[in-house]
């Protein structure tokens, strides 16, 4: 124990123990952003799949079929879509001082006439 100072836990967590904290507001970074554009990305492509075996097994019923395959068809341009649009930045609003219009200073000034 020290005097004139804080005491020190000897047995302290090190820093790799300990997770990070966050202490900004920034975003994250472009591989997680990546990473999410790539999964949405995969699951879009994943829906595809079904949709077409769907249209295959119902080709006896025609109209069914060809609604299997109408949604299927989009949907690579859609994910394409989706996958290449980042999130979109955060609005920071500026607090700027505004002067009123037309006045120089606040305060009152005394007239002496004569």
């Amino acid at each position: 124990m020290r005097t004139g100072g804080a005491a020190v836990n000897e047995h302290a967590e090190g820093p790799q123990d300990r997770p990070a904290v966050l202490i900004t507001g920034a975003e994250p970074s472009y591989d997680d952003q990546l990473a999410v554009r790539k999964r949405k990305y995969v699951t879009m492509m994943v829906c595809r799949i079904p949709c077409l075996v769907l249209a295959g097994l119902t080709y006896h019923t025609w109209w069914l079929a060809l609604t299997f395959l109408i949604i299927s068809v989009p949907l690579p341009w859609v994910a394409v879509l989706i996958a290449n649009d980042r999130p979109p930045r955060k609005a920071e609003k500026v607090n700027r001082f505004a002067r009123e219009p037309g006045q120089i200073e606040r305060r009152d000034h005394r007239v002496i006439d004569g």
